[in-house]
């Protein structure tokens, strides 16, 4: 080490040639907050100079922006339905050299293996993933995961070089109320970073939630929510994502004081998105056409971020950083050139120009143990008139929990579609418990057939929405039939569906092949009848017992306000 410092030492001072030089470029400089024309020289895989260099190999990049790689501080790398592999591939091109990414979704449906699974599958990417341990498996008490996960078993990944420390905490009832498990893993990561998930909340039960030593927020949806939190001293993670849109109503809290308490992440973004729009470049001019500074928003996917994990070798272009480096032909709109990954370049014009470790995919990450059941397993025997409905919130995960009357056929309630209400369904798929539980949704659309899916934050057992209890049979059995993914039903008969056979959760296919998959489930929908954009992201979120305000999961429907399991009918 004590070699290679001398030589990076040399080569800094001008005595040995650098590797690399980037000739003439716009720099921009995300410590003075100015772009500066000069070479940036590179040795060893890190920037060692601003300034007048040459060496053997010379790249001019005169009138083009210098800047460091994007870095995403929280997505879930199981919401894009690609391999690690995979989706290094699809980012690498956009500008995004390092992700951290918390694995609580394969971790609920395969325990430590999932989480083995990534950290094996993401080593020696081009793309650096580093994680944050899942804190919630099982989320809830409220549902049935695949796995269980206390603090003892999230310490024994806690000296991993890439583990950063704990996810987002999204069991706040239990760490506002002291529920001891809770505070355990809390305690046991009291030396790392720990991540929150906080949804609305608000005043001393924020303090209390903050006091524990949690101190970053994705969850905001209110400009001023994320301005008490900020005040509070929490960063901000400013979320755009497939599903949960919040960055057009969080921007105006980013000023000059606030921004260095702010990033941008995706969070939950799935394949078309990723190939249609992009992922942080697409963030990114959304920001400046807001009237963002650039300086400002590449702050917010770069230092702020890699400072707020401790990466204290990425996210600027500065002597001593690891060169990661993106060539921009143009900030507005962010035009990826060029994208060089420890000083090699790996990208040129959107073509990925790097031979990425072959990874073999796993055959025993499959979670599909289900008791037999029939179509009357989601029949509703009528026990009253009224019945809660889950109400949809366009553009949020957010819900609304509503009440309608109950359309009753001989005995038993069903849809009823000129109300846009159809029944849902959550079919427990780990440990064959026989649990399925039953209610209402709004907003859909459905007019006929049924969608389902083994993505079903955060347990992932099989969501199911339907018209009819046959299609909803029917549907649910395909995505069983298939040791997990999407199916769309219409009469009995599967008219499309998407394989993720990587824990139900992950395909091993490339980008285009999975997106093209999302499409033709996505239009299958609409000609069912769905007025949804993303009628299976809004699906896999109504089983998530940790957003307000009306979930179901296996168990039955939760009022998440109250936190506990509610009754279907109203009395």
């Amino acid at each position: 080490m004590i070699s290679r410092l001398k030589k990076r030492i040399q080569a800094a001072r001008g005595e040995i040639a650098p590797d690399l030089v980037l000739k003439g470029g716009r720099v921009i400089n995300l410590f003075s907050c100015e772009i500066l024309e000069t070479d940036v020289a590179i040795y060893d895989g890190v920037i060692v100079g601003l300034g007048h260099y040459d060496g053997p190999q010379v790249i001019d990049v005169r009138g083009r922006y210098v800047c460091p790689g994007f870095i995403d501080g929280h997505v879930h790398i199981e919401s894009s339905m690609l391999s690690p592999q995979e989706l290094s591939k699809a980012m690498l091109p956009m500008g995004t050299t390092t992700i951290v990414a918390d694995p609580h979704e394969i971790a609920n449906v395969m325990g430590e293996k999932g989480i083995r699974y990534i950290l094996d599958s993401s080593e020696g990417l081009p793309v650096d993933i580093y994680v944050m341990l899942p804190s919630c498996v099982p989320a809830t008490d409220l549902e049935t995961s695949g796995a269980k996960l206390s603090s003892e078993d999230l310490v024994d990944f806690k000296d991993e070089p890439r583990v950063l420390g704990l996810a987002e905490m999204m069991n706040y009832p239990g760490v506002v109320s002291g529920v001891g498990p809770v505070l355990e893993k809390i305690a046991a990561f009291s030396d790392s970073i720990i991540d929150g998930h906080a949804p609305l909340l608000s005043g001393k039960d924020l303090n209390a939630y903050m006091t524990t030593g949690i101190c970053s927020d994705h969850e905001c949806s209110l400009f001023e929510e994320a301005k008490e939190k900020l005040r509070l001293g929490m960063h901000i993670m400013i979320r755009e994502g497939t599903q949960a849109k919040n960055l057009r109503t969080l921007l105006p809290v980013v000023s000059a004081s606030t921004v260095r308490q702010c990033m941008l992440v995706t969070d939950d973004l799935h394949p078309h998105d990723l190939l249609q729009r992009g992922h942080l470049n697409h963030l990114l001019d959304m920001a400046i056409e807001q009237g963002l500074d650039p300086i400002s928003a590449i702050l917010m996917v770069t230092r702020n971020t890699a400072q707020y994990f401790g990466l204290k070798d990425l996210g600027a272009i500065a002597p001593g950083y690891r060169a990661d480096i993106l060539i921009l032909s143009s900030l507005r709109p962010v035009k990826v050139e060029m994208v060089f990954k420890r000083g090699k370049k790996v990208v040129e014009q959107g073509q990925f120009n790097y031979k990425s470790p072959h990874v073999n995919s796993p055959d025993n990450l499959s979670s599909m143990h289900i008791k037999p059941y029939g179509p009357d397993a989601f029949v509703i025997p009528q026990h009253g008139n009224r019945v809660r409905v889950i109400g949809l919130i366009c553009g949020q995960i957010l819900t609304k929990s509503t009440t309608a009357a109950a359309l009753v056929k001989d005995g038993v309630v069903v849809s009823d579609l000129e109300q846009d209400i159809i029944k849902i369904a959550v079919v427990e798929r780990h440990r064959a418990t026989g649990n399925i539980g039953l209610g209402f949704v709004q907003g859909f659309g459905l007019k006929q057939g049924a969608l389902a899916t083994s993505m079903a934050h955060d347990s992932h057992n099989i969501v199911c929405v339907g018209c009819i209890d046959h299609d909803i049979h029917v549907a649910v059995k395909a995505v069983e039939t298939m040791r997990g993914g999407l199916a769309a039903v219409r009469d009995g008969k599967v008219l499309a569906q998407l394989p993720l056979p990587i824990g139900g959760l992950l395909s091993d296919r490339p980008l285009h092949e999975v997106a093209r998959g999302w499409e033709e489930m996505r239009r299958v929908a609409r000609d069912l009848g769905c007025k949804l954009d993303e009628p299976f992201m809004a699906l896999s979120f109504l089983a998530l017992p940790v957003i307000p305000e009306l979930r179901v999961t296996d168990r039955g429907l939760v009022d998440v306000k109250r936190f506990q399991h509610v009754p279907l009918f109203i009395s």
